[in-house]
């Protein structure tokens, strides 16, 4: 039954965030994780997921997607590219952010990501690193980043969110008393799907964690089950 839950989960439900926005993961390229990077930054903001990626797809539209590029728009380029995608409610500050993280990324890693990682000592200095970038950069924004870098970075073991935990619970794949990242890993490990990969189950679990607090109850499983509303997501 559970094998099962797992490929209806995915049938219905979309996997990775990144592979949306043409984004593949699947290497440790720098240019793909970089251009996931600037993602996870504008989906960390208390922003709609949907102006996020519109957003970005603006900056990829205007080739502003290397630490090279976003600097060289400068202040004013990217306001203009986030009103554009509609980011409109944080375009001073997030262009502010975003070149002083640029700047630090540069001086410190030479503009690379993965050589960030590769200073990093082990997976709290990694997450300590990225923070050290610049003013924006916190838990979620790192957490977002780092859930879909699993494969190919070994120093990424971010935490299990929030939404993911809440979702997992009420299918019945995480107990109260158990760690939950190694819980869903050893679930999923058992129940994997084909074509698939844990980060594709972790954002399925994500969205619906998403949807059940979007609409204040919980929804309908894809097998059918109903299952009860939390108090607060």
């Amino acid at each position: 039954m559970k094998g099962r839950l797992t490929e209806e989960l995915l049938k219905h439900i979309n996997g990775k965030f990144s592979a949306e926005l043409g984004i593949d993961l699947s290497r440790p390229d720098s240019g793909s994780i970089f251009r996931w990077f600037l993602a996870a930054k504008l989906f960390g903001a208390r922003i709609s997921s949907g102006i996020a990626a519109k957003t970005y797809l603006e900056f990829e539209k205007c080739g502003a997607v290397t630490p090279e590029a976003i600097l060289d728009a400068g202040w004013d380029g990217l306001v203009r590219i986030l009103d554009n995608g509609g980011y409109a409610r944080y375009d001073f500050s997030t262009a502010t952010k975003l070149l002083e993280i640029m700047s630090c990324l540069e001086k410190d890693y030479g503009g690379s990501l993965n050589r960030l990682h590769e200073k990093a000592k082990d997976e709290k200095d990694l997450e300590r690193r990225l923070k050290g970038l610049g003013k924006g950069i916190g838990d979620v924004t790192v957490n977002i980043f780092l859930r879909e870098l699993r494969p190919v970075w070994e120093k990424a073991r971010p935490g299990i969110s929030g939404l993911a935990l809440a979702a997992g619970q009420d299918l019945g794949l995480v107990q109260a008393d158990e760690d939950p990242l190694p819980a869903l890993e050893k679930y999923w490990k058992n129940n994997m799907v084909a074509g698939k990969d844990f980060c594709d189950f972790e954002a399925a679990l994500i969205r619906l964690g998403k949807d059940y607090c979007r609409k204040g109850r919980r929804g309908v499983c894809p097998l059918g089950a109903w299952h009860k509303p939390r108090e607060q997501c």
